[in-house]
């Protein structure tokens, strides 16, 4: 009777303890879709309140140290962001999004070009064939300074994603530096089949055009992306290209006239009687 007895009360703590699992796994998959809700809805401070109430039961769950980690960031508290975002490396050195969103604080905010090199380095460790993550380390070496390291990274993100067309447009910049303005205009050509409203590959393909002094084209795309975006850049743009057609119209205008005008006094002198 007492092994028995004994047996029952283990079958009952048993029974128990995985009624409370159960129930504090829903309970926690229940604050975390609210938490991403707030967020996806634009209220950040509530999801980091609901995300910080979640990590006093789960201290080690790194998911929800990235979710803090994204609603400071939205709450534009960077130091906060990012000693949330290590902390889920700490605790998941494979994490990927907290790599990947570390690598872009360092990259946009805190202009550390070497660190987000490295931090997408890590990533492409992970995801060796992930186009996002080889574009993002093309971004961080252009930005760098490395170009050539850049133009690699852009193709191999375009070998694995051929519809990828931020790396169209990214790898077209790169040409346009170097000055190789034939691939940057092929470059931009393609990324815009993609996505005819991708500013900066408009931009790349005025510049380029610009450049082959083909500036009724190069007028063409500026339209297009003064049309698009209200930035006073691509108006001044657009006007000085105008005023560079129209002096070249001048010239020629002006070079006809000369040229007539020559033409008529050659033939007054060798006609005879001064016609």
């Amino acid at each position: 009777m007492r092994v028995l007895a004994l047996s029952l009360a283990a079958f009952w703590c048993l029974a128990v303890s995985s009624l409370y699992g159960e129930e504090a796994v829903r309970q926690r998959e229940e604050g975390w879709e609210r938490a991403k809700r707030y967020l996806a809805e634009g209220e950040a401070s509530e999801a980091k309140k609901l995300a910080e109430e979640l990590l006093k039961s789960y201290p080690k769950d790194p998911d929800i140290h990235v979710l803090v980690g994204i609603a400071s960031l939205r709450l534009r508290e960077v130091q906060a962001a990012e000693v949330y975002l290590r902390k889920a490396i700490h605790l998941d050195p494979r994490h990927v999004e907290a790599r990947t969103l570390l690598g872009w604080m360092r990259l946009e905010i805190q202009r550390d070009y070497a660190a987000a090199a490295e931090d997408y380095r890590h990533v492409i460790a992970l995801m060796p064939d992930s186009p996002e993550a080889h574009n993002n380390l093309g971004v961080a070496l252009k930005k760098k300074g490395d170009l050539e390291g850049a133009l690699s990274e852009f193709s191999r993100a375009l070998a694995l994603r051929q519809d990828y067309g931020e790396a169209w447009s990214n790898r077209g910049w790169v040409f346009a530096e170097q000055r190789r303005w034939r691939e940057a205009r092929g470059d931009f050509e393609r990324g815009l089949k993609l996505n005819p409203r991708d500013e900066g590959a408009l931009y790349g393909l005025s510049r380029a055009l610009r450049e082959a002094r083909d500036y009724a084209g190069a007028e063409q795309a500026l339209r297009r992306l003064v049309a698009a975006s209200p930035n006073f850049v691509y108006w001044l743009e657009w006007g000085q290209l105008e005023l560079v057609r129209f002096y070249w119209l001048f010239l020629v205008v002006v070079g006809a006239v000369f040229v007539h005008s020559r033409y008529r006094k050659n033939r007054v002198r060798r006609s005879p009687d001064g016609r």
